[in-house]
């Protein structure tokens, strides 16, 4: 098993499924003990700001505050940069524990040594 798993997401409300697959696979990672880093992008960036986990509903499902909820408790999440600036979020919008950051950051963790990257 990869000791690094690097999650990039770019599904939101527009795909729930896909979303919600994301999120439910990055939770379990942590569970399991795996470094997770979740990256946010597309519509998924929406789900950096209080309250817009909330909002998503998807049956069947596991609740999507929960699931990002246990990434923040012992993974990393990050926000896309250029999707933020689209989105006109900033870093004092993001939920505590959320960094915003660019596709250099990205590569680096994907391309890190033991670290499987999955994109949804």
């Amino acid at each position: 098993m990869a000791k690094k798993l690097v999650i990039k997401v770019t599904a939101g409300a527009d795909a729930p499924e896909r979303c919600s697959q994301a999120f439910t696979v990055a939770a379990v990672a942590v569970a399991s003990g795996v470094d997770v880093s979740l990256w946010l992008t597309g519509e998924s960036s929406w789900f950096a700001l209080p309250g817009r986990a909330a909002e998503f509903e998807l049956p069947h499902a596991a609740p999507l505050p929960d699931l990002l909820d246990s990434v923040l408790a012992a993974g990393r999440i990050t926000l896309c940069t250029q999707c933020a600036a689209r989105r006109d979020i900033t870093e004092k919008d993001v939920i505590e524990g959320v960094r915003i950051a660019g596709a250099q950051v990205f590569v680096q963790e994907a391309l890190a040594e033991g670290t499987q990257a999955l994109v949804y």
